[in-house]
């Protein structure tokens, strides 16, 4: 009576271990010094070592795919920092830790980053996957900025989210970064311009 349960509970291990494998497979494809250009689920699945219909069965899809890499990035550098944003009371504190937050995700695998928003602008799973994330952060922005005392008409909170958003891309990380520009100092810059976009409007 209990092998089964055993047998069901060891299926579900060796279950996991693909699907990180798979997840690890497809950030090592993207990591890679040759073409990355061609990140395919056929192209995974060599990596990984499984059958394509592995990988389907996993994800469902390439985005699938795509979103499972997205949250294991995510859950190494990211997630339990933007929990902190949203516990924070002063919304002005919140900023900067959500401004901190991205800084130090976007710097966490910057190679990657850069490549999955890259395909992004020719794969259309990629974009829908970016596009989805981005729009998180959008929201989250939003969210803040509704907390502090004065309150923005529609399409003055929707000019100030959209510039904040810009200034929280990894693309400004990226550029600001450059190759050898310390990530605390393009957060620290990063504050200081949102603060600037923010104050010229009284808050």
């Amino acid at each position: 009576m209990k092998s089964r349960p055993y047998r069901l509970g060891q299926r579900q291990v060796t279950a996991d271990q693909t699907r990180s494998r798979i997840i690890a497979a497809a950030r090592d494809f993207l990591a890679a010094p040759d073409d990355f250009s061609g990140f395919t689920i056929d192209a995974v699945a060599a990596r990984a070592g499984v059958a394509r219909m592995t990988v389907f069965n996993q994800f469902g899809s390439k985005r699938g795919l795509l979103e499972a890499l997205f949250d294991n990035l995510a859950i190494r550098g990211l997630v339990n920092r933007i929990r902190g944003v949203f516990m924070q009371a002063d919304p002005r504190e919140a900023l900067n830790e959500l401004v901190a937050a991205f800084g130090g995700f976007w710097t966490s695998d910057r190679l990657v980053i850069r490549r999955i928003r890259g395909l992004a602008s020719i794969d259309p799973d990629f974009e829908s996957a970016v596009r989805a994330r981005d729009d998180r952060r959008r929201e989250g922005i939003r969210t803040i900025l509704n907390r502090f005392p004065k309150k923005r008409r529609r399409a003055e909170l929707d000019e100030v989210v959209a510039v904040l958003h810009t200034l929280t891309s990894f693309e400004t990380f990226d550029n600001l970064a450059g190759q050898d520009r310390d990530p605390d100092e393009v957060v620290s810059l990063v504050c200081r311009l949102v603060w600037a976009v923010i104050d010229s409007q009284g808050t």
